[in-house]
């Protein structure tokens, strides 16, 4: 319990100090079309690149659950540094999507702790994480997730 109490200290620490941006990342419409094929979700807006230019976009635009799918890769590096042994998602809180995301869009995201507390089976945290596209004037996802860290 040593190694716990010495983690969730490390983790106290950072609460609420912004993490990021990682790196870039870019949603061609090769990786739309594999998030279609692999949730079954072939709306014309994703995929059918003729007919999105004509929509509402001028062109196709990525799932809203593209751009939350991504947050694992996107912020990867941006936690900080402990002796955790490995983590699991554990679910989300809030998620919205204040800006559609154009095709050929690279995107990044910053993080923010915003609580870590003690579970039976390790760390508990929340983080608030912010997805922007370049270029674009409002972030194309907004998550505030929870991880689960083995110590």
């Amino acid at each position: 319990m040593a190694d716990v109490a010495a983690a969730l200290e490390q983790l106290k620490s950072v609460i609420g100090e912004k993490q990021g941006p990682g790196e870039w990342m870019e949603v061609d419409q090769a990786r739309i079309n594999t998030f279609a094929d692999a949730t079954g979700d072939h709306q014309w807006i994703h995929v059918d690149v003729e007919k999105a230019k004509a929509g509402p976009f001028g062109g196709p635009i990525a799932h809203g659950f593209l751009s939350l799918s991504l947050i694992p890769a996107l912020a990867s590096g941006l936690m900080p540094r402990g002796n955790f042994s490995g983590g699991i998602n554990y679910g989300s809180n809030k998620v919205r999507f204040p800006r559609p995301l154009p095709v050929d869009t690279r995107v990044r995201a910053s993080s923010t702790l915003i609580d870590a507390v003690e579970h039976p089976m390790g760390i508990m945290i929340t983080q608030k994480v912010e997805v922007e596209g370049e270029g674009l004037d409002k972030p194309v996802c907004v998550a505030e997730t929870v991880s689960l860290l083995f110590v």
